[in-house]
């Protein structure tokens, strides 16, 4: 009797789906980035290598072959009918939010508050997820004064996802101060679009 194994493989560079099928030989199929950018696999047996860099390309190695795998492109369609249980296990697309504040200090926007409640509800629908809270400023003050105030808008969006509920020992916060600004200006200059902080719910 002939076992089917399954297994699914998801790292920073790429997603890579592993099957052992009904013959003796064990298959790699590389699945696309969520966000669309490259990735590329390498696949090795006793007979040599090949390079999976393409979405839903295919590498066959059958056991005891002493060649390099076999390379195809497998059908989108297919591997996910095959596969349902396992995709159904990848996690769903982080989700990315920037809240806005008044200038020189914590306050958040009144558009910003009404995001804020999508944030929170994101969250919290995630309960195994955990959360990035990247503070920014504009370019007025001195850098020093920008990180604490980067930092301060960070911990406070911290705080209000804790109080509604959100575990506080998966929320990371953090300041950048002035770096990596939104909208790229010269010193002293008050522009809202860099008074924010950066929300990654994943």
């Amino acid at each position: 009797m002939t076992t089917r194994r399954l297994g699914l493989c998801l790292t920073a560079a790429c997603a890579v789906l592993l099957a052992a099928c009904s013959t003796p030989a064990t298959r790699v199929v590389l699945l696309p980035q969520e966000d669309g950018r490259p990735s590329a696999v390498v696949v090795q047996s006793k007979g040599g290598e090949q390079t999976l860099s393409k979405p839903y390309a295919r590498a066959t190695a059958a056991v005891g072959a002493s060649g390099a795998p076999v390379v195809d492109q497998a059908d989108p369609a297919q591997i996910r009918r095959d596969n349902k249980a396992l995709f159904e296990l990848v996690p769903p697309r982080a989700q990315n939010y920037a809240l806005y504040f008044d200038a020189g200090g914590t306050a958040l926007t009144p558009a910003s508050e009404q995001t804020l409640q999508e944030v929170i509800a994101t969250a919290l629908a995630r309960s195994g997820g955990d959360i990035v809270v990247t503070g920014h400023t504009d370019t007025t003050g001195t850098p020093s004064q920008n990180d604490e105030l980067s930092r301060r808008r960070a911990q406070e969006i911290r705080q209000m996802l804790v109080t509604r509920g959100f575990p506080a020992a998966r929320i990371e916060a953090v300041g950048r101060g002035l770096r990596d600004l939104a909208v790229p200006t010269g010193p002293d200059v008050d522009e809202p679009q860099n008074r924010r902080v950066t929300i990654e719910v994943r």
